[in-house]
């Protein structure tokens, strides 16, 4: 058998289920989104600033981010081991990838823990 060390998890089925759970995390956060504008009436800074002041909302906001970037991450790699052959190319890619959704990564904590 032929373990591939640059796979998101440990084999295909692993991504398979991986890539399902991060979707229903998201999909479970962007029913949260959703719900909060349904009920305001009105969103005003002050009602968008209390809404992610709850300690529930940003745990639940870091969730989905770490969700993002792990689906993010599976999916990219999927494309590149498909689609780009050079393995250079396709080495320097993930690389830019990783870095770029990591900084995303930063950028959400710093901004969701800022409130």
């Amino acid at each position: 058998m032929v373990s591939n060390v640059a796979s998101a998890g440990r084999n295909g089925v692993h991504d398979f289920i991986l890539l399902r759970a991060t979707a229903v995390i998201l999909t479970l956060y962007t029913v949260l989104i959703a719900g909060f504008f349904i009920v305001t009436p009105e969103v005003t800074f002050e009602n968008w600033h209390g809404f992610f002041s709850c300690m529930s909302v940003k745990i639940a906001t870091i969730l989905a981010m770490f969700s993002l970037v792990y689906h993010s991450w599976i999916g990219i790699w999927q494309v590149l081991s498909d689609y780009v052959k050079s393995a250079f190319l396709r080495g320097s890619l993930q690389f830019l990838f990783s870095v770029t959704l990591l900084a995303y990564l930063a950028a959400s904590f710093l901004i969701v823990w800022g409130v």
